[in-house]
């Protein structure tokens, strides 16, 4: 399985990882000028390296996380979540017109979720593969 996972991790990159890495970069690094934003860019941070290696690992709400975690995640939507998203979604578009790329398509998918609402949850690793959470 960690074999496996390793190849898709490397397509991943390859594909669209890279990419979608240096969207959240920039985002964190947007947040760490406006000082006042510098939770959101370590969250945005968190996110940048789960998603340019997904494939064995998962993410988990966090159980300390509170009321601040939801006024945070609201305003991360509005300012940042959005165009995430929708970057993830549009990435997810041609690599579904490709029979190799459908998987990373939905892994793609299965990306928005966290795009948008990031604080409050953490990356832990997993035992299943990509597809089966």
């Amino acid at each position: 399985m960690k074999v496996f996972n390793l190849l898709l991790n490397i397509l991943w990159l390859v594909f669209c990882g890279l990419w979608m890495a240096l969207g959240y970069l920039i985002a964190a690094l947007v947040c760490f000028i406006l000082i006042v934003t510098i939770p959101f860019g370590i969250a945005s941070l968190r996110i940048a390296g789960f998603v340019l290696w997904p494939f064995g690992r998962t993410t988990v709400d966090r159980p300390d996380a509170g009321a601040g975690s939801f006024v945070g995640n609201v305003i991360w939507v509005i300012f940042a979540g959005w165009w995430l998203a929708l970057a993830h979604l549009i990435t997810s578009i041609p690599l579904f017109l490709s029979i190799v790329g459908i998987p990373f398509g939905w892994a793609n998918l299965k990306l928005i979720p966290i795009s948008l609402m990031p604080l409050g949850r953490e990356v832990v690793p997993t035992d299943q593969g990509f597809a089966g959470r």
